[in-house]
């Protein structure tokens, strides 16, 4: 195995690993979702895990471009792309495990901050680097609805 192949497994496994690590801390999160009052245009609670395993590969795809750029503005996206993937690692242990809908929502009010942030420091990198991003905003602004709809209905 060659060293770019190396490099884009371990890459593509990043983001897997800890959104299995937060998964795995939030075990039983579909067992306390289906309990909640909900809104009505709320998914079924078997579709997170496919959408966040999606974003989970673009994520490692995108940050694998970025690494193998030459662009010495790589090393300050990636500290974004970090910070932003720690953010999305703690979202779900605030919201299953301690069951703080509130604190979780602010959780996810920055994650957005930084979601923007890293597909604008990606951008001129690699513009399908950045774009691959788009689907990823896109499902935490609706998850930020949802958790903000639980907050107030629960």
């Amino acid at each position: 195995m060659n060293e770019n192949t190396k490099k884009f497994i371990a890459f593509l496994l990043l983001p897997l690993v800890a959104g299995g690590v937060s998964g795995f801390l939030s075990r039983n999160s579909m067992n306390l979702y289906s309990t909640l009052n909900l809104p009505s245009i709320s998914p079924p609670g078997w579709l997170f895990p496919i959408v966040w395993t999606i974003l989970y590969i673009l994520m490692g795809i995108s940050s694998y471009l970025i690494a193998t750029s030459s662009s010495p503005m790589r090393q300050g996206a990636l500290l974004i792309y970090g910070i932003q993937l720690f953010l999305n690692f703690i979202w779900s242990p605030i919201f299953f495990g301690l069951r703080n809908y509130l604190v979780a929502f602010l959780v996810l009010l920055i994650l957005w901050y930084f979601i923007v942030r890293m597909i604008r420091a990606f951008l001129p990198i690699n513009r399908t680097a950045a774009l691959l991003q788009i689907p990823y905003l896109l499902w935490v602004t609706f998850a930020g609805f949802l958790n903000l709809a639980i907050v107030v209905l629960n």
